[in-house]
């Protein structure tokens, strides 16, 4: 028997909370459904957290089913509260415009748009227009405060303070999904699990205001072994961004994830079949390795492309000694003048971001967190000159995992 996106999802561990989760089932099963997936740009790039959800967009997608893309470009002006416990920044219009279409980009690597199987649009088209009167008898009057107040969304701000601003925030996107239910006929929303109150705000609001049937579904959080949430480095956030995140750097993230990670995220960030998945996740030992390197490489292709993904392979390779080139590294282009005079190992990790203050290259020295060319570096007193250079370029190791190559200009 076919399996359905249902199974599919529920196999690799994308599920975690459903509304009906029979006539989901069956829906998915028997339907072409229309869903979507709220994207508020908040940032100039989308995050390694935002991958779930465009996953579970190409999945869905892949069986038959209509995503729509929704960029927050109206609830962003709000800002969402859960998960936080401060008020978001505030940003202009302009700002929340740019990012929204560099998002865009993102979304058509992944969904076809053609012929309307999938559907990108933007909540500012309809939130930043509204009669706030109008707004408030016709839909604020379908919300409880009392309720409101015990979704964790809210309920964990109180005590750190909570603006009126964004208490708005769970109206503004319930009405987003009954103005899709309405123009587009989409009956299920989906997102993290710190949406949960937010989507059966909307589910609520069809409900009376169209004596309509909608469905929410929520996705797990890309976690490791101990609950945390991955996808964090010592510079931020992972980056789908190139500019942002190095495709070397996105690489090397997931060849180190711990051990007992791989499997779920094999499961949830690739396209491989349960089978494959299965017999990497069975390696045992150091062979183990071998299952992060596909990870890494299934990974980086989906995001940056095969070609990008063959070329942080083949740099990681390169540092453990196997022959290949170093195109992937990251790199920093020094002039020729400031290495002819001598440049302080102190100021050259500044120079190529692998310090941010002359304590924290300091701190790092005394440590042993630093080697050049394979050398560790054992006084802040050493002066890296031509001599140090091989074919015009050098390469620093900082810590265990992080390379990066400094080339002269």
């Amino acid at each position: 028997m076919q399996q359905s996106v249902f199974d599919v999802l529920q196999q690799r561990g994308f599920i975690g909370q459903l509304t009906h989760e029979e006539e989901i089932k069956q829906l998915l099963k028997e339907e072409k459904v229309t869903f979507y997936i709220g994207f508020d740009p908040t940032a100039d790039s989308l995050h390694v957290g935002h991958f779930i959800q465009i996953m579970v967009m190409a999945y869905m997608q892949r069986y038959g089913h209509r995503p729509i893309a929704l960029i927050g470009g109206g609830t962003t002006m709000v800002g969402d509260p859960s998960g936080r416990t401060d008020m978001r920044k505030m940003m202009s219009l302009e700002q929340i415009q740019a990012n929204g279409e560099k998002f865009k980009k993102v979304f058509k690597k992944f969904l076809d748009f053609s012929d309307d199987k999938a559907i990108m649009v933007n909540n500012a088209d309809w939130l930043l227009p509204l009669n706030y009167i109008e707004f408030l008898r016709e839909i604020g009057s379908c919300f409880s405060v009392n309720k409101m107040l015990t979704a964790d969304c809210y309920k964990n701000r109180l005590e750190n303070g909570l603006s009126f601003l964004e208490f708005n925030y769970m109206i503004m996107q319930s009405y987003d999904f009954l103005m899709l239910y309405k123009n587009y006929g989409c009956t299920m929303q989906f997102g993290g699990n710190d949406q949960w109150n937010n989507i059966l705000g909307g589910v609520d609001l069809i409900r009376r205001k169209c004596s309509g049937s909608a469905y929410g579904m929520t996705f797990n959080l890309l976690v490791n072994s101990e609950g945390k949430k991955m996808g964090k480095t010592e510079k931020g956030a992972l980056w789908l961004d190139k500019e942002k995140t190095s495709p070397y750097d996105f690489y090397q993230y997931w060849r180190n994830v711990g051990d007992d990670d791989v499997e779920n995220c094999l499961k949830l960030l690739t396209f491989l079949p349960m089978e494959e998945i299965n017999r990497l996740a069975a390696l045992k030992g150091s062979e183990i390795n071998e299952a992060k390197k596909v990870l890494a490489y299934e990974v980086t292709k989906i995001i940056h492309g095969e070609e990008e993904a063959l070329a942080a392979q083949s740099a990681a390779e390169a540092l453990f000694g196997q022959g290949a080139d170093d195109a992937g590294m990251p790199t920093t282009e020094i002039a020729i003048d400031k290495i002819e005079k001598g440049m302080d190992i102190v100021s050259l990790l500044i120079e190529a971001n692998l310090a941010s203050s002359k304590s924290d290259a300091k701190r790092l020295i005394d440590q042993g967190g630093i080697a050049v060319n394979g050398d560790k570096i054992d006084s802040v007193g050493v002066i890296i000159s031509l001599d140090n250079f091989d074919e015009g370029k050098i390469i620093i190791k900082k810590g265990k995992k992080i390379y990066h190559k400094i080339v002269i200009k």
